[in-house]
């Protein structure tokens, strides 16, 4: 409820960007690079890290363990929150934007179980908190680069083999799952 509110506040001052949904701004980033609108992509891309910023962030609280790290997030998330009022009302939009998208990112954590997964989000979205939460396990000792594979939404969770031809209308590639061999 509160990232919905808070998403449509920062809908209407980002002129349709986003400071919680990423899978909108995954798909302005995709449309502005395809119109070759460099300025507009940038936007959504320091968007997204923002968030991603914000569940790394979030998880580090969550693998930092304690009976008291839920309070913790939504106190961190209070402040940046009411922060961002303050900078708003001081005539700082960027700045209050940066600490609402951190904000959102961070909320994801509340619902995080012993530094794993937490409840499903969207996929972009879930796949960018995914993202947080492994690079707050590379910051704490886990494996480097163990995030870097989630960068491309899931590549983990996809099947290993490609559709079978039925499901791609006018597609040359035999019901094996193959793609064609090369001459």
């Amino acid at each position: 409820m509160l990232a919905g509110y808070v998403d449509g506040i920062g809908f209407l001052h980002l002129g349709g960007l986003f400071v919680s949904l990423m899978s909108g701004n995954s798909t302005r980033l995709g449309v502005s690079l395809a119109d070759a609108a460099w300025w507009q992509a940038a936007g959504a891309f320091g968007l997204i890290a923002l968030f991603v910023a914000g569940a790394a962030v979030g998880s580090l609280v969550v693998l930092g363990g304690g009976a008291e790290r839920q309070p913790w997030l939504l106190l961190i998330q209070a402040v940046l929150l009411a922060g961002a009022g303050l900078c708003h009302a001081s005539g700082m939009p960027n700045l209050a934007i940066t600490a609402i998208v951190l904000a959102m990112g961070l909320e994801n954590a509340v619902f995080q179980i012993d530094g794993g997964a937490g409840l499903g989000l969207t996929y972009v979205t879930g796949a960018l908190v995914k993202v947080g939460q492994l690079l707050a396990v590379s910051l704490t000792g886990g494996p480097r680069w163990g995030w870097a594979p989630t960068c491309c939404y899931g590549r983990r969770s996809l099947p290993a083999r490609r559709p079978a031809r039925s499901a791609m209308p006018g597609s040359t590639w035999p019901r094996s799952g193959s793609p064609p061999a090369r001459r």
